[in-house]
């Protein structure tokens, strides 16, 4: 029965869904409209009309072009992985995982658990693990003659995404562990002072409450995965040959046996080159990530190790330049998409519609001050979809409200964080590295990522509720 109404649930999103590019424009007109129409502007001049204010603000350097550096940071996550999967070591070990399940219901499930796994660990790595180990399970099912739903496998791969604020690398509550920087989202040493300091992770991650949804989830959605997963010869199975994934041309690859035809060529396949480069990047990324914790290893850090690993294991710089070519093809989504989603955000700031939303969460009854919070932070997701950058525009206002009703303000913040991690199974933002790796379309995952959505939901709900 799941199955069938997910597969329903899938064609209606196939049928209505835009795609990304298009639900950023769309996104940026309905913002535009609403700010014009219900924001306050309280820090506009009086002497500037609101419409050109917030297109001052929207094009500004805190606006569109907020995210550039982000940006980069995302196109290498999708370059980096792509060419670390395709080093021959690595293809033979995820060649080796992929041939484990035999069916397309075990095979669906394991892709989704190591994604949670991987996302409570890390989501820099959640994002190319899950996307890269989606598409080999299909290839090797595929293989085998094993009838598999390869658009409900990419889905599965993008399960890292929803658990990855309650686990090691959460923005809100990593962020709220130190005095700084809980000062820095805070901006008022009063409230930091009413809440009672910062908060320790043994108070948010660490916490029986977390601990308990977190790890119930890892659980609960590869369980659910699996159960979408259609009977075979329903019609509804789609193999992975009905799509591009993204993979490396045979005819790029260097032939093996010839001997360098020039001295540039000798450079281009030296290993003394590559090694040396690699060892670099390890003493960079080991360097940074001395004393920190697992959780709090950033992307340039995850981008560091990627390099390190990708250039040792492919031991040449030509191979792994053409790996990362190909690897490249994929990010034209990243490069359109990110700059409109910094402008949503930066119309959202500046018009107060997040602070008007927030302060009218604030006033909730106590009992419905978490669950409000939860779905605000849902709905703020989609049109922010950046975890710290969310929380440097809500927490102020949760944690003002939940010093106000007496809240745990430990309580407070994973409230937001799990909104913010939910409705990442509707927003294709952060799946724009997975749908370039595996080739399939925003539209072919969503209708299954939203049935899933909706049991975390009720899952997250009972964990604020009961525990």
């Amino acid at each position: 029965m799941i199955a069938a109404i997910g597969s329903r649930i899938s064609r209606v999103f196939e049928r209505t869904a835009p795609d990304p590019f298009v639900l950023a424009i769309l996104l940026t007109a309905v913002t535009a409209a609403a700010a014009l129409l219900f924001g306050d502007f309280a820090s506009k001049p009086a002497d500037e009309s609101r419409a050109g204010y917030l297109l001052t603000q929207w094009r500004s350097d805190s606006g569109l072009w907020a995210l550039i550096g982000f940006g980069m940071q995302m196109c290498l996550v999708l370059v980096t992985g792509h060419a670390l999967a395709e080093a021959r070591p690595i293809k033979r070990a995820l060649h080796s995982i992929a041939a484990i399940p035999r069916d397309a219901r075990t095979a669906t499930a394991m892709v989704a658990f190591v994604a949670c796994v991987t996302g409570l660990l890390n989501w820099g790595l959640a994002l190319v693990v899950g996307a890269t180990l989606a598409r080999e399970v299909a290839r090797s099912l595929e293989a085998r003659g094993v009838r598999a739903h390869y658009p409900l496998l990419a889905a599965a791969g993008y399960a890292g995404l929803l658990v990855w604020h309650g686990g090691l690398s959460g923005s809100a509550p990593i962020t709220m562990t130190t005095e700084a920087g809980a000062a820095r989202v805070l901006n008022d040493p009063g409230l930091l002072e009413r809440i009672g300091g910062p908060v320790p992770l043994g108070e948010t991650l660490a916490s029986p409450m977390n601990l308990v949804v977190s790890g119930g989830l890892a659980l609960l959605v590869p369980l659910v995965f699996a159960l979408l997963v259609p009977r075979d010869g329903a019609g509804e199975l789609r193999p992975v040959t009905d799509y591009r994934p993204l993979e490396s041309e045979p005819e790029t690859r260097p032939e093996n046996g010839t001997r360098p035809a020039s001295i540039p060529e000798h450079l281009a396949r030296s290993r003394v080159l590559a090694w040396g480069l690699a060892a670099a990047f390890g003493l960079a990324f080991f360097s940074s990530a001395a004393g920190k914790s697992l959780g709090s290893i950033g992307l340039n850090d995850v981008n560091a190790l990627m390099l390190m690993l990708g250039l040792a294991l492919h031991a040449s710089s030509a191979s792994y330049a053409r790996a990362a070519e190909d690897g490249a093809r994929g990010c034209a989504g990243i490069i359109l998409q990110f700059p409109l989603y910094a402008g949503i955000a930066a119309m959202l700031k500046t018009s107060g519609l997040v602070a008007m939303f927030a302060r009218g969460a604030a006033e909730l009854p106590s009992w419905a001050l978490e669950p409000g919070m939860f779905f605000l932070s849902g709905v703020v997701n989609f049109f922010v979809p950046s975890g710290g950058g969310q929380w440097g525009i809500q927490g102020p206002i949760a944690l003002e409200a939940a010093a106000a009703a007496g809240t745990d303000p430990g309580r407070m913040i994973m409230a937001v964080a799990y909104g913010d991690q939910l409705t990442n199974m509707l927003q294709p933002f952060w799946a724009l590295p997975l749908l370039a790796i595996t080739g399939v379309k925003a539209r072919e995952i969503v209708g299954y990522t939203a049935v899933v959505m909706l049991a975390a939901a009720a899952w997250m709900l009972l964990g604020l509720a009961v525990m």
